[in-house]
């Protein structure tokens, strides 16, 4: 049996589990609300989440070197964009730094692969996220044969020392693997089909990757097998609910700012002679 991350809105727990080919991607892990109890839950829980991220900014403007790297991998309408809008979107945007990784650029094909990450890193205070990520680089190079399998092959070990080198050097990692079946894919996708306002979303490649289903599903399975470690965890999304996996990771990020103990930074100033100066001017 595969170990994996599991899930929950409150807690997540390291279990034996089944393969993700075997994951009811339609679950709640952990909740036994509907969607109206899911979504009133989040609106209570997001202002607790963003004002965590802002005690984050604020210790990274007085000197703190730490920050949160939120790391958003899944399929195509994985729920990934709706995540950040829904989630990161709660929070003061200062304290924001956004990458969404599409297929490399031709300067960044001149690099190393991890190049254009480290590029990307959140700053100092900052909440990092990352659609889509370096993981890109042994799922979708992989199931397409881009490299030698030793050339992404020797990446897991790569990419797992960059990890340790970022959480050593102060930044807490939290990375959602996000699951959908392939009949939800379809009724997504095909929603966009439908919307004038969602056809810049669709690209017909889409729907050829849905071919490629097992062999992406097998990809994944190694990522986690081969990158979950106790340092940076894989937590697995089962992302069938849109208001689920919204509430699922703005729990887990909940989670990892309340693990760095943060308040808020100490005057660095006379308190009472700045009061005095400011009646007196």
């Amino acid at each position: 049996m595969t170990k994996y991350w599991a899930v929950t809105p409150t807690s997540a727990l390291l279990a034996d589990g089944a393969p993700i080919a075997e994951l009811d991607t339609s679950g709640t892990p952990g909740f036994t609300g509907d969607k109206k109890a899911g979504t009133q839950l989040l609106a209570e829980r997001s202002p607790v989440l963003s004002d965590l991220q802002e005690k984050l900014y604020a210790n990274g403007r007085s000197g703190d070197r730490r920050s949160v790297l939120l790391v958003l991998q899944g399929m195509d309408t994985a729920g990934k964009g709706g995540i950040v809008r829904h989630v990161i979107g709660s929070v003061d945007p200062q304290g924001v730094d956004h990458a969404a990784f599409g297929v490399p650029s031709r300067e960044e094909r001149r690099h190393h692969y991890l190049w254009r990450i480290h590029k990307a890193l959140p700053r100092a205070g900052q909440l990092g996220v990352f659609d889509r990520s370096h993981y890109e680089d042994v799922l979708v190079v992989r199931v397409h044969n881009m490299v030698p399998p030793t050339e992404w092959e020797r990446r897991y070990d790569e990419i797992n020392a960059f990890e340790h080198e970022l959480v050593d050097e102060g930044t807490t990692l939290v990375k959602i693997a996000m699951f959908i079946s392939l009949d939800e894919q379809k009724k997504r996708l095909a929603e966009r089909l439908e919307r004038p306002d969602k056809y810049w979303k669709f690209k017909p490649a889409d729907i050829d990757e849905r071919a490629f289903w097992p062999a992406y599903q097998e990809a994944y399975q190694a990522v986690l097998d081969r990158t979950s470690t106790d340092y940076a965890p894989w937590y697995v999304l089962p992302a069938d609910h849109k208001w689920f996996a919204r509430l699922a990771v703005t729990e887990l990020l909940i989670a990892a700012f309340l693990r760095l103990k943060l308040d808020w930074p100490p005057a660095l100033f006379d308190i009472a002679e700045q009061k005095r100066r400011l009646a007196q001017a």
